[in-house]
């Protein structure tokens, strides 16, 4: 991989890093502001409901940030961009398309197909 596309990599990872933090926040301002006492059961169930919608998302953005991390480690280590299954480059559509990925598209193919097999 090239200087430039690992700066352009090293960017991308940075922008979603922040973007990922700054949802996370937002998300827990939200969450610690409701301390709504609601004398309808429904509108408790749809609050409640919201809530955890809420904090799966809030998950999702947590494991995010913890991808991106290890993304902005192996380009610190020069290891970004290869495949760990086989030792290939992954290819920068590939990149481009999931820039945490860890797997080239072959490899990931197979892991997705092994996965089904088994249930």
């Amino acid at each position: 991989m090239e200087q430039k596309d690992i700066e352009y990599f090293k960017t991308l990872l940075n922008d979603m890093l922040v973007e990922a933090q700054q949802k996370g926040d937002s998300t827990l301002q939200e969450l610690s502001g409701d301390n709504e006492l609601f004398a309808d059961p429904a509108d408790r169930a749809t609050a409640e409901s919201d809530r955890a919608f809420t904090l799966r998302i809030r998950d999702r953005e947590r494991r995010l940030i913890k991808k991106v991390k290890e993304a902005l480690q192996r380009i610190n280590d020069g290891t970004y961009g290869i495949c760990e299954e086989c030792g290939e480059e992954i290819s920068i559509s590939r990149l481009k398309a999931r820039p945490v990925t860890r797997l080239c598209i072959n490899c990931k193919a197979k892991q997705e197909q092994d996965e089904s097999q088994r249930g």
